[in-house]
């Protein structure tokens, strides 16, 4: 992965100056400044809008991977990136470039001027104003955060909206009960437009239920409207009402992935585009999702390690992420150790409970670049122990971890896995990626 070029860092850092807060959740910025823009928002393809605390990101890399496999142009807005700023934007089928990422941003700091307006809503904008120029037949767009006042939630009649199973977490800007988290998300529903929903909690049913039939939306629910199952021969079935596709096990480990990959199914089945089978069958093959269960095979610290032991990194980062990752490593048994730094702010015990079971140890480190907003390795060496890993300690760098785990890494077989946070998962791969 690259990272990005000295004049892409200036222009980012110009934006960063405009709010005193990274986070200000509200529409009314982003709604003037794409007006003074000429409504970008409103030129460009049909959108598919995506919101949910987990499987966002694997969601719509599934659904840009069928859809490129079967010939469409495809444009996507994702975020956080991992290494460079540049992977947030795809348009057509390819990263931004970077030269022509600095001429927008400057365009659009010129058009914003002094206003205030903070460093998500105007990068969205940004990227608004390159979809709404550069032709393709999708427009992919993942909530950054929650979904009401989200600043990707200005598009008015999508072509669908998706919830990939929502939980608890940012509860500091969305709301301390689920009830609340829900109500956020669910509010990218728009009247008319078709809504695919993963199985959900029971709490988050009904709030999303309520909004639907307030905002007449009509719901596709996993089980009652749409199932997906996978069998032992590496087949996943989906069906629903008009739809059965068989397709392959999808490129991205974990038995999550098969939820997420019908909720991709269950969106591609209600749009107005012809899928082909082998569309569907070369789309499982092509996801890249990085730092997704995601095995690394070179770089220093797979240097050091035995033959038949793995080195694997996850950005997980809440406690679904931690179900999740239980979950695979139950699938995928072997030795497991852990390397893992994590924000302040996370339920760093709740992410690292259902893991415990199946880590041997676990190494705490710092987020390189990210000091000031991580925990201590001291402090989340301690929530290891309270979440039920028995050997932990805290270690200065990723070197070192995998230094002080060596008595643990031993036999024929297993794995080094390196998670916590994206933002740990992009400093490894601007080494290893």
């Amino acid at each position: 992965m690259q990272i990005d070029p000295p004049a892409l860092t200036a222009a980012l850092d110009r934006v960063k100056t405009l709010h005193p807060k990274v986070i200000d959740l509200s529409l009314g910025r982003i709604e003037r400044l794409l007006a003074d823009l000429g409504a970008p928002h409103l030129r460009v393809p049909p959108v598919i809008h995506v919101a949910g605390t987990n499987g966002k990101g694997s969601v719509v890399a599934m659904i840009r991977a069928v859809l490129e496999a079967s010939g469409y142009r495809v444009h996507v807005y994702t975020s956080p990136h991992l290494v460079s700023f540049t992977e947030r934007i795809r348009l057509s089928g390819s990263l931004i470039d970077s030269a022509l990422l600095v001429d927008l941003i400057d365009y659009v700091l010129e058009i914003n001027g002094d206003a205030p307006i903070t460093f998500f809503e105007i990068t969205t904008a940004v990227a608004f104003q390159a979809f709404g120029q550069i032709p393709a037949d999708v427009l992919i767009l993942e909530t950054g955060l929650g979904g009401r006042l989200d600043a990707t939630n200005v598009v008015p009649h999508p072509a669908a909206t998706v919830l990939t199973p929502i939980g608890m977490d940012h509860m500091s800007y969305l709301g301390d009960t689920l009830n609340a988290i829900a109500g956020e998300k669910a509010a990218i529903m728009k009247p008319g437009t078709p809504c695919i929903s993963a199985r959900q909690h029971p709490d988050a049913a009904e709030v999303i239920k309520a909004v639907a039939a307030k905002r007449a939306v009509d719901v596709a629910w996993q089980d009652a409207d749409w199932s997906v199952e996978a069998d032992p021969f590496g087949t996943v079935r989906y069906k629903d009402a008009e739809t059965e596709w068989s397709v392959p096990q999808p490129s991205l480990p974990g038995p999550h992935q098969i939820g997420n990959l019908g909720v991709a199914l269950a969106t591609l089945a209600r749009l107005p585009l012809s899928i082909p089978s082998f569309g569907l069958r070369a789309g499982m093959r092509q996801i890249d999702w990085p730092a997704r269960c995601q095995k690394l095979t070179r770089g220093p610290l797979t240097a050091g390690l035995p033959s038949g032991w793995d080195l694997w990194l996850d950005g997980g980062h809440n406690p679904p992420a931690g179900d999740a990752l239980a979950a695979w490593l139950a699938d995928e048994p072997a030795p497991t150790v852990l390397i893992t730094g994590m924000m302040a702010n996370k339920d760093i015990t709740g992410f690292l409970a259902p893991i415990a079971p199946h880590a041997q140890a676990l190494a705490a480190v710092s987020i390189p670049n990210h000091e000031d907003g991580c925990a201590t390795p001291e402090d989340i060496a301690s929530a290891a122990s309270r979440a039920g890993i028995q050997d932990t300690l805290a270690a200065r760098d990723l070197a070192a971890a995998r230094d002080a785990l060596t008595p643990h890494i031993s036999g024929h077989r297993g794995r080094v896995l390196i998670c916590g946070s994206l933002y740990l998962a992009g400093e490894v791969l601007k080494t290893h990626g």
